[in-house]
């Protein structure tokens, strides 16, 4: 390792050269108390930024061991720090000059999730942080000058207040650890009590507007029904009351505009803890539950939805259905069938993203259009054995059919963003009517054994067949690229995740990028079944960390999915 004079040496002598210079700085100096690496060089000023990380052994960081001994409260210093830095980072940020992205100077930028991101990384022994800087040039002349105050004079102080015990807000980083804990003692309470969610009295459901993710001003605080709220009593702030969601099948109604897509959107990023402030900090919701909605033209490979759809007049196998362009009701099938494969416990659906003719056909329907001339079996008429017979529970959000009164062990009512339980008036008016079928027979779960191989298996030796380098990578692998939260495309084969509605960050979009290239590397052999090939990408995450996935370098700006997720992008891959 050489120290920081000799980078400082180094910088001299290439002051002036053509900007391939810069590369010659690839390497790890010694900066006192911590060590700083320069990972990857970019080509020019205007491509992206070059890639640096820098580490500091806990001893010198004195953080106290209690704060990364367990995962959540390790994820949630990771995003303090994370979210410190990137405030100390945006105050140098191009205060260097030059051409392209000259003095840049970044760190991810945290939404209102707390996320586990490659930027920050603790290790038992050590804390490591990535981050991009734009090194400086005139053209493509190098400007050495100015790199050396970005390294020299602004990094020090950004790694100074940004990484150590003592420079920190100590109160306000403690309250931050603090609910990291009381949110994980709510989640253990929903799995020993056989609850699907729980939303705190006070929460703050609205959002700022459909591009903001901030809570909305003067909105109505959330307070739970009477006969929905239960108390759980948390190590640190004491007890909190609100609503309790139970295991089976939640119904939410109301009138438009009253709330009811704002709680159930809630729901579905209750499986993500959230920063103090943002309104949603006890809105903690089963951690593998799926938002499920048609997706008209997606792609679906080998799999049985026999359970809803069969005897199609083209006489196409649904046991082991396949299609490149599929329609709501065939891809929404798919999708409670992926969500059971993928471990969910709990379906969220909006009636309003369904595809109507695969959630219930009416009785004047079903006179006209007789059982043996449809080949859907509804969701209305499976929804109670997917909970008794898989486990898997479902919160509708619902406002057109009332035949969904008929299955729903709680009805929710939304009136004016307030609710209002009202199964027992429900189920009053429901012995007044002539109930509708509300069951099909002959439920039976798919086994989940289809095997995760690519369409050309020369790819996949291919992929196999490349030699490793010295980290356990490929010295060539498959391109990626990355489109926000909407898609990524691996080998120019994209894969559109824009109805994947529980992707919250591009960064987690950029790393299930790695994550199935990983996949299509290693477990695409034609042997492995989805859940093994997850298993294998998933388990290797958890034990390994981000290298395994990553050729050269681990980069800034990867954020860890759901396993959810990683079977979502599985699911839609056409390759």
């Amino acid at each position: 390792m050489k120290s920081s004079s000799e980078l400082r040496a180094l910088l001299r002598s290439i002051d002036h050269k053509g900007y391939p210079a810069y590369k010659s700085l690839t390497g790890s100096y010694q900066f006192g108390a911590y060590v700083l690496s320069v990972d990857h060089v970019q080509g020019d000023p205007f491509a992206s930024p070059s890639s640096l990380h820098v580490e500091i052994s806990h001893r010198d960081a004195g953080f106290p061991a209690a704060f990364y001994s367990r995962d959540c409260v390790r994820v949630a210093l990771e995003d303090y720090l994370t979210r410190g830095l990137e405030e100390q980072f945006s105050s140098y940020n191009f205060k260097a000059r030059g051409s392209g992205k000259s003095g840049l100077l970044a760190i991810s930028r945290c939404g209102q999730e707390v996320l586990e991101r490659s930027a920050c990384e603790i290790t038992p022994q050590k804390i490591i942080v990535r981050f991009h800087v734009g090194f400086p040039a005139f053209g493509r002349t190098i400007n050495a000058g100015e790199l050396d105050k970005i390294l020299f004079e602004f990094l020090p102080k950004c790694i100074d207040n940004g990484c150590f015990w003592s420079r920190q807000n100590q109160k306000r980083l403690k309250a931050a650890i603090d609910l990291a804990e009381d949110q994980e003692t709510i989640r253990d309470y929903l799995r020993s009590h056989r609850l699907t969610a729980f939303v705190a009295n006070g929460s703050i459901l609205p959002r700022k507007s459909g591009v903001s993710d901030l809570p909305m001003n003067n909105s109505v605080p959330f307070v739970s029904p009477a006969s929905m709220e239960i108390t759980i009593r948390l190590p640190h702030i004491g007890e909190v009351r609100g609503m309790a969601l139970r295991q089976g099948i939640t119904l939410i109604v109301g009138g438009g505009y009253h709330g009811k897509s704002t709680l159930l959107e809630a729901l579905q990023t209750g499986v993500y803890n959230h920063i103090s402030g943002d309104g949603r900090e006890f809105v903690i919701t089963d951690d593998s539950a799926v938002k499920l909605r048609a997706e008209d033209g997606r792609s679906i490979r080998r799999v049985n939805i026999s359970m809803f759809i069969r005897d199609l007049p083209n006489k196409k196998d649904t046991s082991c259905f396949s299609t490149e362009d599929a329609s709501g009701s065939t891809s929404q099938a798919a999708g409670v069938i992926e969500g059971i494969e993928a471990g969910s416990r709990l379906f969220l659906i909006d009636e309003d993203t369904s595809a109507t003719n695969f959630m219930v056909r009416d009785e004047l329907m079903q006179q006209v259009v007789s059982r043996n001339k449809e080949p859907i079996t509804p969701f209305l008429e499976r929804a109670r054995d997917i909970y008794e017979k898989a486990g898997v529970s479902t919160i509708l959000v619902a406002g057109s059919s009332g035949a969904f009164f008929y299955i729903a062990a709680t009805v929710l009512q939304m009136d004016c963003y307030r609710p209002i339980d009202i199964t027992e008036q429900v189920r009053a008016l429901c012995r007044e009517h002539v109930p509708p079928r509300t069951q099909a027979p002959d439920f039976a779960l798919p086994v989940f054994d289809r095997k995760f191989t690519l369409e050309h298996d020369s790819s996949a030796g291919h992929a196999r067949g490349r030699s490793r380098d010295s980290r356990g990578g490929y010295n060539e692998r498959k391109k990626i690229k990355t489109f926000g939260t909407d898609s990524f495309s691996i080998d120019r084969e994209t894969v559109d995740v824009r109805c994947v509605e529980q992707l919250t960050d591009p960064e987690q979009t950029a790393a299930l990028a790695y994550l199935l290239r990983y996949a299509v590397e290693q477990a695409a052999d034609g042997r492995r079944t989805m859940q093994e090939a997850a298993s294998l990408v998933y388990d290797t995450l958890n034990r390994k960390g981000w290298e395994p996935f990553c050729s050269s370098y681990i980069p800034c700006g990867l954020a860890r999915p759901r396993i959810q997720e990683l079977y979502a992008c599985m699911n839609r891959f056409r390759g």
